[in-house]
């Protein structure tokens, strides 16, 4: 790039008070607003929060060591920075303003590090668990649109860890996908499978985020729970997942997941009708849940009401493109 060509002030004599703007300056030399007001409000926050703290030298290079290790314990099947995000509550706050629900859809929450590309397609009836894995549960779901329409032909992407806490992943000698797989909902948007019953679990903590909490005197653990990734032709992907009612850390999800109309019941089959027709028995474990999917017109609509009104509660002036703010066009 040619400095004659592009129009800045002096890069030079920059102190605490000038150092914030002129960052600003020439980080919008591009053509992407959106890249421009992302940087610009990433650099003002950062600014401001190293000022309000007074951030010392030692802090500073403390956080970019912690940031490094992070990276470094980062494989194929681990994801620390998700957890990361997971813990400081960014994850879920990302899903909750990238994918709104209006009254009566099913809920979103936290994908989590453990959901793969890799899981087998398998049949209404079939286990996603190989034998062993935990206490035999049968899961039996509808999905509907908003009207209570049925969806037909959506991908319902399931996992969970075995009876352990573990999923699939964190086993190195692992050879295939287990505990883990995708259905189709049937023409009335039903589906069921054979699962075992969650547990409750610790997320990883033998890593920087494991020392961040018990730093922070939190614990690691996370409360029974099933994950569902729901995709359907004209409808917002939904990434949720089921809790078990009366579990320990139904209240002190370790990366802020739970949400109350996700909590469900656990329940014994009993009914010697419905063991035969699921090939289960009666003392087996039951789960059952209704699943709601938004349609991706009305989400957008949504995500951009939501946008407009939390931009002018800010006193912003940015402009929305797209739903999204965007740096000022002028």
């Amino acid at each position: 790039m040619d400095p004659s060509k592009v129009v800045i002030p002096p890069m030079k004599d920059l102190t605490p008070d000038n150092i914030t703007p002129n960052t600003i300056i020439i980080n919008s030399q591009g053509p992407d607003k959106r890249m421009q007001y992302v940087l610009e409000r990433l650099v003002t926050h950062l600014h401001d929060f190293t000022r309000e703290t007074r951030l010392t030298t030692e802090e500073w290079m403390t956080g970019i060591q912690f940031l490094t290790q992070v990276g470094q314990i980062c494989s194929d099947t681990r994801q620390e920075f998700i957890l990361l995000s997971d813990t400081l509550g960014l994850s879920t706050l990302v899903e909750n303003i990238n994918h709104p629900k209006p009254e009566g859809a099913t809920e979103g929450t936290v994908l989590g590090p453990f959901h793969t590309e890799d899981a087998h397609e398998f049949a209404h009836g079939d286990s996603i668990c190989t034998d062993g894995k935990g206490e035999m549960c049968l899961v039996r779901c509808t999905l509907k649109d908003t009207s209570g329409k049925p969806i037909a032909g959506a991908s319902v992407d399931i996992w969970e860890t075995d009876e352990t806490g573990h999923y699939d992943t964190q086993y190195k000698d692992r050879q295939y996908p287990d505990c883990r797989g995708i259905l189709k909902t049937d023409e009335n948007g039903d589906f069921w499978f054979k699962a075992v019953k969650p547990v409750p679990y610790p997320i990883p903590h033998d890593g920087p985020v494991g020392k961040m909490l018990a730093k922070l005197h939190r614990h690691p653990y996370r409360p029974s729970h099933m994950h569902f990734m729901i995709i359907a032709e004209g409808y917002d992907t939904l990434v949720t997942s089921l809790y078990i009612r009366g579990d320990p850390y139904e209240t002190s999800d370790a990366v802020f997941g739970v949400k109350s109309s996700l909590v469900i019941d656990v329940k014994k089959v009993g009914d010697e009708a419905v063991a035969k027709k699921y090939d289960v028995k009666t003392d087996d474990w039951e789960i059952n849940y209704d699943f709601v999917l938004v349609s991706a017109e009305e989400a957008v609509a949504l995500k951009n009401k939501n946008a407009a009104e939390a931009l002018k509660a800010l006193g912003s002036t940015a402009q929305i493109f797209n739903g999204l703010p965007i740096a000022d066009l002028d």
